[in-house]
């Protein structure tokens, strides 16, 4: 396995590129490396980006029934593939095999494939009358290039790559240095069903070559694709405005969950805790701060401290791991520092202690405030602070007071009471007594400054193509 590691390169015009530079790749569950990826730069970035351009013209111009079967094609390989993959995102992100671990997203990754080569966009007849005829035509732009994070490493860029590449566009793809086998080792499978170029590879390390700025300032890609943190997206949104790309940006949010007063703790125990620690909290669409009514307060921090309990934290390839560890020392640092400084105001129902390695159990803190830095600031990890409330407009200001808002929850036994008051929430997607529950067919983004554009369904796809209208 570590040989087969260590082989994994770029791929440019459907033929592997050679590098001699590597950079090692952290297994964040061990201690130890899970292989070592590519380090590369421009001239490399330049051979994957022109290899992209040059396909484009025969890609684009291939039938709508032709790259539908493809890209069923592409989820055939990678589902035929799905446990050396998800071997790969366990050594590499941590997260256990089983469970709603690697096996998971590889199975996600498939279901999305699937669903997204089924998609079409038509052209539409605008006007058909004795004065003329108006059609319109969704074109595909050119080069995408993808810049995915460390969460979800194999899940993420099949959000980006099978939609690029079903409505006409070719694509290169940069995964995060954290977590680069996987989907490097994915774009290799995939090169044995696409035309050459249609799919590219690039990797580099942290350091002084910044891969993804060099992406959003290259004048031959179209678009940028990017999901990451809101820092970064502003980034890449500032560096890609002299050659006025296309974007669609999933970054950062700091997701409320509101339980009502007439919820029932013993009933939603199980789907606040998944809410808020599915991937180890390591997920945008996570809950990340839960207001709950005074009224059931303490019920709700039993029960769900009572099935938190029960879960295993250790190492992903151990049969009886859950959750595993924080991915990379940066975030474990972050996650630390914030319950740390929530333990002095707050009280620690669960959890609250620095495991070893990277391992962090799940921490569950009452008696937060707004003025929390638990509480305003996102975690990114297995830490939830709860807030008391007794008034409803009070809660839902407080969950609208952040200048982020990607995803929210209402948590009641009364499903219309709990639509208007997601109503009321400043976010692009809100759960009734769920959380994080994305599905392919529903369009998926942030407001605020927690995205722009929006991923999955028709909606998506058309994110990946310009309007052309034709007066006949």
């Amino acid at each position: 396995m570590k040989d087969t590691i260590d082989s994994i390169g770029l791929i440019a015009a459907g033929t592997r590129v050679e590098t001699g530079a590597r950079f090692p790749v952290a297994n964040p569950g061990t201690g130890g490396q899970a292989g070592t990826a590519p380090d590369v730069g421009q001239a490399e970035l330049d051979r994957a980006v022109a290899a992209a351009k040059a396909a484009f013209p025969a890609w684009s111009a291939t039938s709508d029934e032709e790259r539908a079967a493809a890209c069923t094609a592409v989820a055939d390989k990678i589902e035929a593939h799905a446990e050396e993959l998800a071997q790969l995102v366990t050594a590499e992100q941590g997260k256990p095999l089983g469970g709603i671990g690697s096996q998971w997203e590889l199975g996600g990754a498939v279901a999305w494939a699937r669903y997204t080569a089924g998609l079409s966009l038509p052209m539409e007849v605008l006007q058909d009358t004795p004065e003329g005829r108006v059609e319109m035509y969704r074109k595909p732009l050119g080069v995408v290039g993808s810049i995915t994070p460390w969460n979800f490493p194999v899940l993420i860029a099949v959000w980006h790559i099978l939609p690029a590449l079903r409505s006409g566009n070719t694509v290169v793809s940069k995964p995060s240095p954290m977590t680069p086998l996987a989907s490097l080792r994915m774009i290799e499978l995939m090169n044995e069903v696409l035309p050459a170029g249609v799919v590219n590879s690039v990797s580099a390390a942290d350091g002084a070559f910044n891969m993804g700025a060099a992406m959003s300032a290259h004048p031959d890609i179209a678009k940028i694709v990017f999901t990451g943190s809101c820092g970064t997206g502003q980034k890449v949104m500032q560096s890609s405005a002299e050659t006025m790309k296309r974007l669609t940006l999933e970054m950062g949010g700091n997701d409320a969950g509101i339980v009502l007063p007439d919820a029932d703790p013993q009933a939603i125990a199980e789907g606040l805790f998944w809410g808020a620690f599915i991937n180890n909290g390591q997920t945008c669409a996570a809950m990340k701060r839960l207001y709950v009514h005074d009224d059931i307060h303490d019920a709700v921090c039993d029960a769900l401290v009572a099935y938190a309990r029960n879960i295993k934290v250790g190492e992903g390839t151990q049969e009886d791991s859950v959750l595993g560890p924080v991915q990379n020392q940066m975030q474990f640092d972050k996650v630390a520092k914030l319950v740390a400084q929530a333990k002095e105001s707050g009280q620690v129902l669960l959890g609250g202690e620095p495991g070893e390695g990277l391992f962090y159990p799940p921490t569950i803190i009452a008696g937060m405030t707004a003025d929390d830095p638990l509480v305003y600031e996102e975690q990114f990890g297995p830490a939830l602070p709860i807030i008391r409330y007794s008034d409803l407009d009070d809660a839902l200001a407080q969950a609208n007071a952040l200048d982020v808002g990607l995803g929210g929850s209402v948590w009641s036994s009364d499903r219309a009471a709990a639509k208007e008051v997601a109503k009321r929430m400043e976010c692009g997607s809100v759960w009734i007594n769920s959380h994080g529950m994305i599905q392919p067919n529903a369009p998926f983004g942030g407001v605020k400054k927690s995205g722009f554009g929006v991923e999955f369904g028709e909606e998506g796809l058309k994110e990946y193509t310009d309007i052309q209208v034709i007066f006949a």
